[in-house]
């Protein structure tokens, strides 16, 4: 049986030392955690997800959910059990306001104890992590009375919420949508349609289920122009704020999927269905687009979770199975054989596994505090800096995250050889539920587009040239340093392909925008390796200014320091085969006629 340890020593390293948290403590928010807080939180988080979450992972894969005759659902054994544990903890009320019952503690915490959540049992973490995109709506797009009425018991866990998108004829293009909103005499509107693929759609962990649904009133434009945003609760609320009658919504059924078996995933059926409208009528889009940016900075988790676990697996794998003996001789001549973590092609892939992780981590944290700097840091100037740079890296986070996320736990699963493909060892599992992580909240082809059609010519391009200048700044102020120059050179190498990538676009996809969508995918990439390679720079930095102290834990910054430099020469030179694709452009990509892929009888 697999198993899972929170890597909170290293987690405490970012937070603490790379990020400096308690540097931001004359902010809002960040005046309560104080290093001493900081610890507790990553140290308790971490053993609630190892001990209580973890042993039930394999179960909800085993089990899945259970809808029942009256569309009902029931979620695998434990899982009831350990959310109301999950509730009783205040887990999910760390980063919330506390206006509404949160502790209004930073963004950051919270992101660590997603990535804890989801490392330990990512179907499970579902049910939360759809609630925190949805109170993030309502927070930011709903009325008072909308917020004073929702928002107190989905933050204590009470209730749950979800986010209804997708129909059976329509992802992507959400303004294809054909759920009708038609307005009732008394302000709320009738919800009639079929929403797919909803997560935690129907199940028996919370009293209540708030659903946020993407409708059109009559009327309203035939385009994504025209979609307005509803709260439907699955039970109407009555005069004391309590579940009443029950809503015209009801799980249809629940899709038989390749992993993520412990979430439900459902249809769900409006069939009048009483709704109230969150924002202005057809601007319902802008106020789900707030969900889904928090969605998918938690999908891009997902991907670091599922490459953490399987790792910490295929670690405890190699040192204790033998095959065959160390290319330089044997290590243990009192075995037949050695453990086959002496093994070059088996470094490799751990290596490249550790490698990924640590700066994954460093990165999603980092990530989380510019969220924290966009609404609280001291200057409009430090405010609007830190929203482009979260606003240009959530599709890199979220695409390239969950594309490396999946190729590290296939890895993984590769390093236990057959026994990796049999289900008694959870590392199929992990592959199966990690590749979801590619597909919703946006596939990362669409990620890709989001990154490179929108992102980046954004302001007249102003976000990416401040990332430029953030890159250049931290590679400026190692040049002299004998141990971070070398990897610094690489670095300075790679982003200069990410910069000429940016220019190729700039002169090749006004005359014909197949060449950035042709390219689209590369650059995320690009980008993706460039700025895992300034996290490692950054973490280096640290490590070796740590080491001039002569920690007591000397082991883990010199590992943190080989780390940065096997990054350097192994993932940095991709930044050039990437760049050559892209500037390929889309011509033979795009000559072939249709019936040149048809097979031949």
């Amino acid at each position: 049986m697999p198993t899972y340890t929170a890597p909170t020593r290293d987690t405490r390293f970012i937070v603490n030392e790379m990020l400096d948290l308690a540097s931001y403590g004359n902010l809002p928010g960040f005046e309560n955690a104080t290093p001493d807080m900081i610890d507790t939180v990553i140290n308790e988080a971490g053993k609630f997800c190892a001990e209580v979450l973890a042993p039930l992972n394999q179960i909800g894969d085993e089990h899945g959910c259970t809808r029942h005759e009256d569309g009902s659902v029931t979620t695998p054994p434990g899982f009831k059990e350990a959310y109301d544990a999950y509730v009783e903890s205040g887990w999910g009320t760390i980063a919330k306001p506390e206006e509404f019952g949160g502790q209004g503690l930073p963004h950051v915490l919270g992101f660590v104890i997603e990535e804890y959540t989801g490392t330990a049992n990512q179907a499970f973490a579902m049910y939360p992590g759809l609630t925190n995109g949805a109170t993030a709506a309502i927070e930011a797009a709903g009325s008072q009375e909308q917020k004073e009425m929702y928002l107190p018991k989905m933050i204590s866990g009470e209730w749950s919420g979800t986010m209804n998108l997708t129909e059976p004829h329509c992802g992507t293009d959400l303004g294809m949508i054909r759920t009708k909103a038609e307005p009732n005499d008394d302000g709320s509107y009738s919800i009639t349609g079929t929403k797919i693929f909803i997560s935690a759609g129907e199940h028996d962990l919370t009293s209540n289920i708030i659903h946020l649904v993407l409708a059109k009133t009559p009327g309203a434009p035939d385009s994504s122009k025209g979609i307005s945003l509803f709260i439907v609760p699955k039970y109407i609320l009555d005069e004391n704020g309590e579940p009443g009658e029950r809503n015209g919504v009801s799980c249809g059924s629940i899709e038989k999927k390749m992993g993520i078996h412990g979430n439900a995933t459902c249809v769900l059926n409006y069939d009048g269905a009483k709704g109230w409208m969150v924002g202005e009528e057809n601007k319902g889009l802008a106020a789900m687009f707030i969900m889904m940016n928090a969605a998918r900075l938690g999908v891009g988790l997902q991907g670091l979770a599922q490459a953490e676990v399987s790792y910490q697996n295929a670690v405890t794998y190699a040192l204790d199975r033998r095959q065959g003996r160390a290319l330089t001789g044997p290590k243990d001549t009192d075995a037949k054989a050695d453990p086959i973590f002496v093994h070059p092609d088996v470094r490799r892939m751990l290596m490249d596994a550790k490698v990924f992780n640590e700066a994954m981590r460093a990165l999603c944290l980092w990530g989380a505090l510019q969220v924290d700097l966009t609404h609280k840091a001291q200057t409009q100037e430090e405010r609007e800096e830190a929203d482009m740079l979260i606003g240009l890296m959530t599709p890199v986070i979220k695409g390239y995250g969950t594309d490396k996320g999946y190729d590290i736990a296939n890895n993984m699963q590769q390093v236990y050889g057959g026994h990796g493909y049999v289900r008694e060892w959870g590392m199929e599992q992990f592959v199966r539920d990690s590749r979801i992580a590619m597909i919703y909240e946006g596939t990362n082809g669409v990620q890709a587009m989001d990154l490179c059609g929108r992102k980046l010519p954004a302001k007249g391009g102003k976000a990416i040239q401040k990332y430029f200048a953030v890159i250049d700044e931290e590679i400026a102020s190692v040049k002299d340093d004998e141990t971070l120059a070398p990897i610094a050179a690489v670095l300075e190498k790679a982003l200069g392909e990410q910069k000429a990538a940016t220019m190729w676009f700039m002169q090749n996809a006004m005359q014909n925008p197949n060449h950035l969508g042709a390219g689209a995918h590369h650059y995320m990439h690009i980008m993706g390796i460039v700025t895992l390679g300034y996290m490692w720079l950054k973490m280096a930095k640290v490590a070796k200014e740590a080491l001039a102290g002569d920690p007591s834990d000397k082991a883990f910054y010199e590992a943190k320091l080989t780390s940065a430099a096997y990054y350097a020469e192994r993932w940095l030179p991709d930044a050039g085969a990437l760049r050559r694709k892209l500037e390929a452009g889309s011509e033979n990509m795009m000559k072939l006629t249709e019936d040149a892929f048809a097979t031949a009888a």
